[in-house]
């Protein structure tokens, strides 16, 4: 055998050994009608999984009550206290079909560091902040791998009018008369160079607007943050609150003690810290006047900025 041939069956062997390697072989992706929670991390996504799986049950046995499924042999069972056993367990069940759908589900994001777990009779938000105030409370850490827990109460996917039309009904029970809150707009795009950071800020503001002129944007201390992570194709949306006291849904900022800022510039520096730690992007609308809450606008002279992209390598 020559060495061309040789190199040539070399190069092919390790091909297939780096495909052989590919996260959640075989699993589903995200795709538009799922609800669940976006995890982010730093490189470790397998880890990260076994974390997320640890902490979801261990705080919706708190809500829901400890979780039994039937296994493929028939008998019930409970959670497994071995993280890498709940792992394997979690691949076998994703191969069966019909009964028995665990409450939470690893799927494939679409994007790096990004772990989706789409949940079933769970209410991702209210989980979500169960889990942050605690960590909060306590300043407990309980994960090593895991940045930041966003929950994923809609999707749609990710185009201009598909967003519109879908928003309108999806914001309508925190912002439509008579509801009504201070509000700002955290957004994010991965792996997705269609949106435009300025047009998606317009639109939301603008049908938040029309839905209550007493919905007002707060940057400083806002009673909701609407939520928008475009994985792809998929637009995934949430509106929560405690998003600043919650460190912008940061499993490692919140458990640290709180320190008393002196003026604003402190303040600014502690954002600017959580920011580079969770790599978070939260867009920045200027507070308009009365004459101008149902038409909100982002200034003229701000420079359009493209949407963040991160390829998925």
């Amino acid at each position: 055998m020559s060495s061309a041939d040789n190199d040539k069956k070399r190069s092919k062997k390790r091909y297939t050994a780096g495909r052989g390697n590919k996260r959640f072989k075989g699993s589903k992706e995200l795709e538009v009608g799922m609800q669940g929670i976006i995890i982010t991390c730093n490189m470790n996504e397998r880890k990260c999984t076994s974390e997320a799986y640890s902490l979801l049950n261990e705080y919706a046995d708190q809500l829901y009550g400890p979780e039994k499924i039937q296994d493929c042999d028939g008998s019930n069972s409970e959670e497994e206290d071995d993280a890498e056993a709940a792992l394997k367990k979690e691949v076998a069940q994703l191969k069966k079909t019909g009964k028995g759908e665990k409450r939470f589900q690893a799927l494939d994001s679409g994007a790096n560091n990004v772990v989706f777990i789409r949940t079933h009779n769970v209410e991702p938000d209210k989980l979500v902040h169960h889990v942050l105030s605690d960590l909060h409370a306590t300043k407990k850490k309980k994960s090593r791998v895991i940045l930041r827990m966003l929950p994923v109460s809609g999707t749609c996917k990710a185009f201009q009018e598909d967003m519109d039309k879908y928003l309108t009904t999806f914001l309508e029970p925190w912002f439509k008369t008579p509801n009504h809150a201070t509000y700002q707009i955290a957004f994010k795009a991965r792996n997705s160079s269609h949106n435009k950071r300025d047009d998606i800020i317009k639109s939301i503001a603008g049908l938040v607007g029309k839905m209550n002129p007493k919905n007002k944007v707060d940057l400083t201390n806002p009673e909701l943050t609407i939520i928008v992570e475009v994985i792809k194709s998929v637009c995934c949306l949430s509106v929560v609150p405690d998003y600043a006291l919650y460190r912008k849904y940061n499993l490692q900022e919140v458990v640290k003690e709180d320190t008393p800022k002196s003026d604003a510039a402190d303040m600014k520096e502690d954002q600017k810290a959580t920011d580079q730690s969770d790599s978070a992007d939260v867009v920045k609308v200027e507070e308009q006047t009365d004459k101008q809450a149902e038409d909100i606008k982002v200034p003229e002279n701000d420079k359009p900025v493209e949407a963040e992209t991160e390829d998925k390598k």
